[in-house]
């Protein structure tokens, strides 16, 4: 069948057969099908959505259009964790080590940041020497040395999303749940998984601006893990503030040191235990949630969980020196208060402007290919329903550029909203996924 007839049989609304999907993903992965074909069907797809089969099809399509890694060389159980991102969540910091001190393996391939969202590979790559990099054999040292590794996405793991999620940036078809499901379940499958857990973000922050745009998307990847029979869970999780109190590579990576060390601020710790939770019973490393939650608990308490992350990063080459002495990662030049007009308590603190003002800090990037100061970003970012008194600290920003900082000032503006009323902070976890 000529491509076109498959785009064609698409925009008319029908359901394409598996045959069809896969001659056409390999096609475009091989460079047959060229970049207009792909984007008119990925449009076809935005306002004609698919069918359960379909996007299972299509997520299995991408995910073996690249290398599956083989990790049965890997003893217990293999599982992962994947956010749909946030500003503030350094999750994957914390959780990998924690969930390898239980005896399961996590092998994660993470990515780098876009627009307002960090990325955990620049957050790791704050500290000086983390290679994000390491070949196949590498990682797999690695895993069987530690239990844990975060790399980057090579170029041999499911390259047709690679290609394909770079085509749907510039297309305007991005948001469709079926393109984004694949392009998620795609890249971790192909890691070789046992199990995967989500924590799939709605809010002015997160990719998701609504619970139920949230949780259409947790159900789909949940239901195209169960068909591919992976063990699957999903958290519905609030991100219309920031995710703990820092936002900034360097900066996160301390707020990370800290939770390890089980100093951390209460609501960062608290997602990563749920999520870590999940874990260890899709693992059957513990009978139920209360047991798991101890679990995870006692290697914070014990040190332990924070000691695994210090061989993890040791094993990737990092120095071990700024783990034990934050201080000595890299500080921005300017530090300067963002102060309350008036006294009253926070009722806001939106996620979307403040992520803003980190990217004008030079903390993310505004195209693929710029550079990030690890230096900067934001501390001591006040919580919803915190009371505060005028002239009082909001945040703190941590600037190389007195132009930079100007712009994050103006975002600022409008981020804060301070009534004279106590506003209840946002339930966190407002919902829980799990497969049939």
């Amino acid at each position: 069948m000529l491509p076109q007839w498959i785009i064609e049989k698409k925009r008319d609304g029908h359901s394409l057969t598996g045959d069809e999907i896969r001659s056409f993903i390999n096609g475009y992965a091989t460079g047959e099908i060229p970049d207009y074909q792909m984007a008119a069907l990925a449009m076809a797809i935005y306002f004609k959505g698919m069918t359960f089969d379909e996007v299972v099809v299509l997520t299995d399509a991408m995910m073996r259009s690249g290398e599956v890694l083989n990790t049965s060389s890997i003893h217990g159980p293999k599982i992962d964790k994947h956010s749909t991102g946030g500003i503030g969540d350094k999750v994957s910091l914390i959780l990998a080590p924690l969930v390898a001190c239980c005896d399961i393996a996590v092998p994660m391939i993470s990515g780098r940041g876009l627009g307002i969202t960090g990325g955990t590979l620049d957050k790791l790559e704050s500290i000086p020497g983390y290679r994000t990099n390491l070949s196949a054999r590498e990682f797999f040292g690695v895993l069987r040395k530690c239990g844990c590794s975060i790399i980057g996405q090579t170029s041999q793991l499911a390259p047709a999303d690679r290609k394909l999620y770079a085509l749907r940036d510039v297309t305007g078809t991005v948001p469709s749940i079926p393109l984004i499901s694949a392009s998620i379940m795609s890249k971790k499958l192909a890691e070789g998984l046992d199990a995967l857990v989500l924590d799939v973000k709605w809010g002015r922050g997160a990719f998701m601006k609504t619970r139920h745009d949230a949780e259409l998307l947790a159900k789909t990847m949940v239901e195209i893990g169960r068909r591919m029979k992976k063990g699957m869970t999903a958290l519905i999780t609030d991100m219309n503030q920031p995710l703990g109190r820092a936002a900034g590579n360097a900066l996160e990576v301390i707020e990370s040191i800290e939770t390890l060390r089980g100093r951390g601020p209460s609501d960062l710790l608290e997602v990563t235990l749920e999520l870590s939770a999940h874990m260890l019973l899709l693992g059957k490393r513990a009978g139920n949630r209360r047991e798991a939650l101890f679990i995870l608990q006692g290697h914070i308490d014990s040190g332990a969980a924070f000691e695994k992350f210090k061989e993890m990063v040791k094993l990737h080459g990092g120095m071990l020196s700024v783990l034990e002495n934050p201080a000595k990662l890299a500080t921005a030049r300017i530090k300067r208060e963002y102060l309350a007009k008036h006294a009253g308590y926070v009722a806001e603190a939106d996620a979307e402007l403040i992520g803003k003002a980190c990217l004008a800090l030079g903390a993310g990037r505004r195209r693929v290919e710029d550079a990030v100061d690890h230096a900067v970003g934001l501390t001591g970012i006040v919580k919803i329903g915190e009371r505060v008194e005028k002239g009082q600290q909001l945040l703190t920003l941590h600037a190389n550029d007195e132009g930079k900082l100007s712009e994050a000032l103006l975002l600022l503006g409008n981020a804060f909203r301070i009534s004279s009323s106590r506003s209840r902070p946002p339930k966190l976890i407002s919902g829980v996924v799990v497969e049939r």
